[in-house]
């Protein structure tokens, strides 16, 4: 007889942990890129992107408003 009883079993215990905590870094790691980027996905949100960088743009004065209106009606055209 060897030892307790755990014999092999431990060993399948062990690895199942391991693939579990693997499991929940990766769940964790796409969790955080998903809230670093706002959980923009999709083309809208990448034009909704380009609206706050001009708006941002505009106010801090480095265009001015015809620029800015300008701009604000390319990025409202519908794709075509």
């Amino acid at each position: 007889m060897m030892g307790n009883g755990w014999g092999m079993g431990a060993g399948s215990i062990w690895m199942l942990l391991v693939w579990l905590l693997v499991l929940v870094a990766v769940v964790a790691v796409v969790a955080l890129l998903v809230r670093s980027s706002g959980g923009r996905t999709s083309a809208s949100g990448g034009r909704s992107a380009a609206r706050q960088i001009l708006d941002e743009r505009y106010a801090r004065g480095e265009i001015d408003e015809q620029d800015y209106q300008t701009r604000r009606r390319r990025l409202e055209e519908p794709d075509g």
